[in-house]
């Protein structure tokens, strides 16, 4: 970011925090960064005819160690693509006045007919924003993680987890997602059908041409650790380029194979279940690649179950010999 300690500096001596300052640098040099309203703002960075429009918190952008740029724009800034990206201060769900006159006049101005290919991303409220707001470019290529479709009390009575928003309107402009996301040429909904609330939100996105990638175990942190597991840029990658499918997807989401926290979920789960021989398949599996005393003492603590049942494992090699 060219410029950016004296620009930074000359920021935090007129009090605008320092991460707004680093967004203000990129900007100018790039495109533009407005701050709209208190709870909102976007950046924009020009490139070429591939646009990824991306909704983010702002407490991932801010870093204790220092500010950083949004993750949208890490994706675009490696494969050249335009990026325009807005954060929100909080769980907003993007749900503002502000956010609706600039979609507003980016229609009016023809903004997103001057790309050959839009991709709207977001996960959790973000993925709402991201499908409610994709209206605004028919056409595009939706990536939702874990959306939520309305918080509408008339609509989705049956999620209770943010009472907070329930005297914000979800019923005015830019309102019911599923709806808005019509316009969309494509869409893969990503989600966790262990978590019934969030399965529920899913099924209200059941549309043609939208594919639904169910991830069992990921829980509430599906986009956190699709990034750990280094499938979170990869799969936007492939969705500019139009090559996103639930094929490469699967592709991609080998990685959690490799990834403890999943492994740790799925093996909870089976000793819950208590089911010995499947958990010892799955620590077997496991141990082949990873070394780990808790997947070691589970192998061996099914195997003694298993010995009492008088069931035997198939032929295979065990990952602790």
């Amino acid at each position: 970011m060219d410029g950016s300690t004296t620009e930074t500096s000359q920021s935090e001596n007129s009090g605008m925090p320092r991460w707004h300052a680093a967004l203000d640098t990129h900007g100018s040099a790039h495109g533009f960064h407005q701050q709209l309203g208190d709870q909102h703002g976007v950046l924009y960075t020009e490139d070429d005819d591939t646009l990824l429009v991306t909704f983010e918190n702002a407490e991932d952008i801010r870093e204790a160690g220092g500010p950083r740029l949004p993750f949208g724009l890490s994706v675009a800034g490696r494969e050249g693509w335009s990026h325009l990206g807005l954060y929100c201060e909080g769980d907003t769900w993007f749900r503002a006045p502000e956010i609706y006159a600039l979609f507003d006049t980016l229609i009016d101005e023809g903004f997103f007919d001057d790309f050959e290919r839009v991709v709207f991303y977001g996960a959790g409220p973000c993925g709402y924003a991201a499908a409610a707001f994709s209206v605004s470019a028919p056409g595009a290529e939706l990536v939702l993680i874990r959306p939520h479709a309305s918080l509408d009390p008339r609509v989705s009575e049956w999620d209770e987890r943010y009472p907070e928003m329930r005297r914000v309107s979800f019923t005015d402009r830019y309102g019911f997602a599923p709806f808005m996301a019509d316009a969309a040429a494509k869409a893969t909904i990503i989600y966790d059908p262990y978590e019934r609330v969030d399965a529920m939100h899913a099924a209200l996105y059941t549309r043609e041409g939208f594919e639904k990638i169910r991830c069992p175990l990921l829980g509430k942190s599906i986009a956190h650790d699709l990034e750990s597991m280094g499938v979170l840029l990869p799969m936007l990658r492939a969705a500019g380029r139009g090559s996103l499918t639930a094929q490469k997807f699967a592709q991609l989401y080998r990685g959690r194979r490799r990834f403890p926290p999943y492994l740790r979920r799925i093996l909870s789960h089976l000793e819950e279940s208590e089911r010995p021989y499947l958990t010892a398949l799955h620590c077997r599996a496991v141990l082949r690649n990873i070394k780990g005393p808790r997947f070691r003492r589970a192998y061996a603590d099914a195997n003694k179950e298993l010995e009492k049942l008088g069931i035997s494992l198939p032929p295979g090699q065990d990952g602790d010999e």
